[in-house]
Order: C-alpha cells, then structure tokens, then sequence
C-alpha cells in the first residue's frame, strides 16, 4: 500500500496505464485541473502480479519474470509515453508525474483522499474487453472521498481559452 500523499485539496488526480480510455482520462483531467485552477498530478499504479498477467508471465507456464525485469521502470516509461502522447512537447506547468507501486485502486483513492477530484478510465489494460466498466474505476467511483470523473469513449474536452482560465 502506498503512504504517498497526494496533491493536496483542489488537486486533480489521473490515473494512467497506457490505454486508450487512461490517455481520453488524462486529456479530461488536464482539462479539468486547468479549468478549476488546480494542480495535476498523474499517477502510474503497478502491482507485481497483476503486471505479470498483463505481460503474460503468469498462468501458461512462467513461474516468474525474465531477471532484468523492472516493473517500475516499465511504469515509468508507460507514464512518460502517456505524457508524451497526449502533451507532446507542452506538459502542463507543474505537472505531478508519479509511478507509485501498489493496488491501482488503493493508490488512487488514497492520493485523491483530500482532491477536488479523481479522474479514471472506464477500461483499463487489465480485465476483460467486454466489461462496461472497469474494476478500478468502479472501486474508485464507489470509494472515493472527492468526485470521480470516469471517461467513456474518445470525446475530446472543450479548449480552454485565455478568457477562460
């Protein structure tokens, strides 16, 4: 479990994991901190088993990963490919990049604990492709202490212009 804090109240909390509905999340929450005036922070969650799984590494055989395999640098390079991807060369100003190893949603909740908001995708990597909501959003959206934001489908947020900020 983590015992980070998170970005304080009226912060915005992202969770990411390299999919499509995380990166549609990331764009909503940058949006949503940018509009409200708060802070950003986006958050790469990992756990062991539940990494292996998604690399295939558990249940046909592999009793354990390949020796140079490091979970959190694999997070670390899923997170800055998010960033990359959806800032490109334009991050947000003080922009809270973390890779925090744990339950994703354990992670999340406890980061958003005092935020004016948490923002997830409804489908992350893990689970099934035909689940209409993801464990990790559900578990957040029913958690949560802040307001969860959980993103459906690719719809772009509005632009914020000068007028508005």
């Amino acid at each position: 479990m983590s015992t980070a804090t998170g970005p304080g109240p009226g912060g915005v909390v992202v969770g990411v994991d390299g999919s499509e509905p995380s990166l549609s999340a990331l764009r909503w929450g940058a949006f949503m901190a940018s509009a409200t005036g708060s802070t950003l922070m986006v958050v790469s969650a990992w756990q062991t088993t539940a990494t292996l799984g998604l690399l295939g590494l558990v249940g046909d055989g592999w009793g354990s990963p390949p020796s140079a395999w490091d979970p959190d640098e694999v997070a670390r390079q899923t997170l800055d490919a998010a960033l990359d991807t959806v800032f490109g060369d334009e991050p947000p100003a003080g922009i809270d990049a973390r890779v925090v190893q744990g339950n994703t949603a354990q992670v999340l909740l406890e980061l958003s604990a005092d935020a004016r908001m948490l923002v997830v995708g409804s489908r992350g990597r893990g689970g099934f492709a035909g689940l209409l909501l993801g464990s990790v959003s559900a578990v957040c959206a029913e958690h949560a202490t802040c307001p969860v934001l959980v993103i459906h489908g690719t719809t772009a947020p509005p632009l914020l212009t000068n007028a508005d900020t």
